[in-house]
């Protein structure tokens, strides 16, 4: 019993001594990373999530309130067909919300199926915080986020009951790369999914992941956005990924576990993520022409890169020197040798 307790002991002494060393603990900025922090997101409208992030970074939020800040923006001001309120429902013309949040201290939190619930990446965060659990599901996750003050309110809009009603006269789900719900006359390219990373002044990092999933799934279809590790992971000692496209791809692959685990072994955030779409593509080549598959990453020094499986995914970063910087991915193509 000695023995264990001084084991134990020296485990506590270790830790905290690593901790200090990392300054992750400190309240001093750390050198490693960028001046002020960053934030990075997915797709054309990361834009102004990311500036909703940054406005909570530069207020002395953390990584982890930064990201919860952005994610409720696209969840709510955004009004996108692909995220939060304002999403296209399921083949049933149900709502239904997915939301994991991720601290690079492993703590992490989820819901999916989530329906009448607005913000769910702050429901995500308070079941990382207030239970010992890291996904709640459906019912029971709508019972918790009313337990804890959030209101249950019908969130189906006029438009995406529109479109599901007029989807319904043919009846057919075939995902297209990146306009997955081009549904509506006059609609723009839309995109599932808004993943987002920060790294803060003190190099402590955070990831968030919010969608509706795909307009006009089967109900009860959950992608990776709420799954730890396929759609988001966090890791203060090495870095951040999150992923976009089709959600089934990154769960059969543990995709951003992946590219986190590929940083861990030495590789670039950009060289990361190229190696998880060739692995995606040497597993099932088949859907490899049809599908998209976008990755997104950043190391524990604040270092950005990101790749897709085809052209027309982008992705936005924002720190202390700009906050609208948009950039285009590079790409590889089916067939092209991955």
């Amino acid at each position: 019993m000695n023995d264990r307790r001084k084991f134990l002991g020296q485990m506590a002494l270790s830790a905290g001594a690593l901790a200090v060393s990392s300054g992750l603990d400190a309240k001093s900025p750390d050198p490693r990373a960028p001046e002020g922090g960053r934030v990075v997101s997915t797709w054309d409208f990361g834009v102004g999530a990311n500036q909703a992030a940054w406005a909570r970074l530069i207020a002395g939020g953390s990584a982890l309130d930064a990201v919860e800040q952005g994610a409720r923006w696209a969840e709510t001001d955004l009004c996108n067909p692909t995220v939060g309120r304002c999403g296209n429902p399921d083949r049933d013309g149900v709502l239904t919300l997915d939301a994991s949040i991720m601290d690079g201290d492993g703590r992490c939190g989820a819901v999916a199926a989530l329906e009448d619930i607005d913000h769910p990446i702050s429901v995500a965060r308070r079941v990382m915080e207030d239970t010992p659990h890291v996904m709640l599901v459906g019912e029971g996750a709508q019972q918790f986020a009313v337990s804890k003050g959030f209101r249950k309110q019908r969130l189906l809009t006029p438009e995406a009951e529109q479109a599901w009603q007029a989807w319904r006269e043919r009846a057919e789900y075939q995902p297209q790369i990146n306009a997955e719900r081009r549904q509506r006359p006059g609609d723009k390219d839309n995109h599932d999914t808004l993943g987002m990373l920060a790294i803060d002044r003190h190099g402590r990092l955070a990831g968030a992941c919010t969608t509706s999933g795909m307009a006009w799934k089967m109900h009860g279809r959950v992608g990776d956005s709420p799954i730890i590790g396929a759609g988001l992971y966090v890791d203060n000692e090495v870095g951040a990924a999150t992923a976009s496209g089709v959600g089934e791809e990154m769960i059969r692959n543990a995709a951003s576990f992946l590219v986190v685990e590929l940083m861990r072994q030495g590789r670039t955030p950009m060289d990361a993520c190229h190696e998880a779409i060739e692995r995606v593509v040497r597993k099932r080549p088949e859907a490899s022409k049809s599908l998209q598959v976008c990755f997104l990453a950043i190391n524990r020094h604040g270092e950005v890169g990101a790749f897709a499986l085809h052209e027309g995914f982008v992705y936005a970063v924002c720190d202390a020197t700009k906050q609208d910087a948009l950039h285009a991915s590079d790409a590889i193509y089916a067939g092209s040798g991955a």
